[in-house]
């Protein structure tokens, strides 16, 4: 019980990033916003001959969104540094002090300067909470239950988007300060965290890894509910003693033993990415107005496929150590596959510049929308935080993370910074361009991942890489246990 109130206070670093990914789509949607920071915004939105495709085709509107990805590109390194030195809590922390400064800025501001300054303290505080929250829930939970309680990760981010939908719709009606409301109400899920973090432990594994050995074998005694905790204490003693011996973990990733899991971590991000979700869940309304529906109709679309989300990320937390890692994500793919290439098929045959999208196929594209959601949410949503801070060893493990975070990070800011230009110029063959990418991921999980499931953190070297078809390669013979095919991976 103490592990689920840990795992579930420390989640909130992801209902903090939920909330922004959600919110930011609706509050662009709204006309006093567009009206004040992105006045040309606003004419092309309501000028009757502009291209559907084109309307909101603005760098300045794209960098509102996409600023706060860099900066949590550069902060995740500092995270890094900070989750090694001062601890995982201390970071989430400071995570909650720099998202509360960013809700103020950005809800007070009156001009783009403090907007934009303010979407940077958020990518602060996102940059140290996607680099601490998952490591500090794969530490303290126990092995075959640590998919699950990982997954509480994703779950809070998934209802951050819904709650963010669902608060862009009341705020819509407000029409000259409603986005202010929406952008103030972040305040809430940064002081959850942050009060939440005084009542947490820190991890076993960080309080050895700096020295503070009873403290860690104290609360490795509290997390585990038994006084019998002498050879995962004894495990974690000898990982750390091995990180120790090591010495600086970003020069060990530069180790050919290294590359296996700094490959696969890095590369989930990417993946995670190029599926398109941020396309839906950043700009959903602005997509769904595009399609020809009203304002007030695509931010309920927008709240829509924000519920299915949430709702569906709960098959992840009860499946993820049941059914496996590769299985879900193999799943999914094919399932996000035919939702893409269905929506990009319809747009494509019925959508053109200027005339509206009719109700019946407006409505088919809405379900294979949240079929796509719902693919998404059970597989590359979670597992693209989980697996990254379940494979790298303990001397890689802080160093491996902050690149699987910042390569998150610069993809969602591609993406972000991309995307309305990117629609505007492929129009409906941007979901084409998606589905290969969903392609190409699937035929990864299918033969290049390693199933992690059930396998503790600390020995994912010896009983999973070095034993791979693949990466079993880039271990020294002495490194090998054993030898697999790869129909035994």
């Amino acid at each position: 019980m103490q592990v689920v109130i840990c795992s579930i206070i420390a989640a909130c670093g992801g209902l903090m990033f939920g909330y922004d990914i959600g919110i930011s789509g609706g509050v662009t949607s709204m006309d006093s916003f567009l009206l004040k920071f992105f006045p040309k915004v606003y004419e092309k939105k309501h000028s009757a001959k502009e291209d559907n495709y084109c309307k909101y085709d603005n760098q300045m509107l794209q960098l509102f969104t996409s600023s706060l990805y860099i900066a949590a590109v550069v902060c995740s390194f500092i995270a890094s540094l900070c989750c090694k030195k001062f601890g995982r809590k201390r970071t989430m922390q400071l995570a909650a002090a720099f998202f509360l400064v960013g809700v103020i800025l950005n809800a007070a501001a009156v001009n783009l300067l403090m907007l934009i300054i303010g979407r940077v303290c958020l990518g602060a505080g996102v940059g140290f909470g996607n680099q601490a929250v998952p490591l500090f829930i794969s530490e303290i939970a126990p092995a075959k239950y640590r998919g699950g309680l990982n997954i509480c990760f994703q779950m809070l981010i998934t209802l951050g988007i819904l709650i963010a939908n669902v608060v862009n719709y009341g705020a819509s009606k407000i029409e000259t300060y409603g986005w202010r409301i929406s952008l103030g109400v972040a305040a809430f899920p940064a002081i959850l965290l942050g009060l939440g973090s005084l009542a947490i432990v820190e991890t076993p594994t960080s309080l050895i890894e700096r020295g503070k050995t009873e403290d860690g074998l104290r609360v490795l005694k509290k997390i585990r509910g038994v006084e019998d905790v002498e050879a995962e204490y004894n495990a974690i003693i000898g990982a750390t003693e091995a990180a120790k011996k090591a010495g600086n973990p970003f020069k060990n990733l530069m180790k050919r033993s290294s590359i296996p899991p700094l490959f696969c971590g890095t590369i989930l991000q990417v993946f995670q990415q190029f599926t398109g979700i941020n396309v839906i869940m950043f700009y959903a309304p602005v997509l769904f107005q595009t399609m020809g529906l009203g304002s007030n109709a695509s931010l309920l679309s927008a709240m829509v496929t924000g519920f299915v989300n949430s709702l569906s990320t709960l098959v992840a937390i009860f499946g993820v150590d049941r059914f496996g890692r590769r299985f879900l994500l193999k799943e999914a793919a094919v399932q996000m596959l035919i939702s893409q290439v269905v929506t990009g098929a319809i747009l494509y045959s019925q959508l053109g510049s200027t005339n509206a999208i009719s109700k019946p196929f407006s409505a088919v594209v809405i379900v294979f929308i949240c079929v796509f959601v719902m693919g998404f949410a059970w597989s590359w949503g979670p597992l693209g935080w989980l697996i990254p801070s379940e494979i790298f060893p303990l001397e890689t493990r802080t160093a491996g993370f902050f690149f699987a975070v910042s390569t998150n990070m610069i993809c969602t800011f591609i993406i972000a910074q991309a995307f309305l230009t990117m629609l505007c110029h492929m129009r409906s063959g941007i979901f084409f361009f998606f589905a290969a990418w969903i392609f190409v991921m699937g035929c990864f999980a299918k033969f290049f991942l390693p199933e992690t499931k059930g396998i503790p953190i600390d020995e994912m070297n010896d009983r999973v890489w070095n034993k791979h078809w693949f990466w079993r390669s880039f271990f020294t013979d002495q490194q090998q246990q054993s030898c697999v095919t790869p129909e035994e991976v």
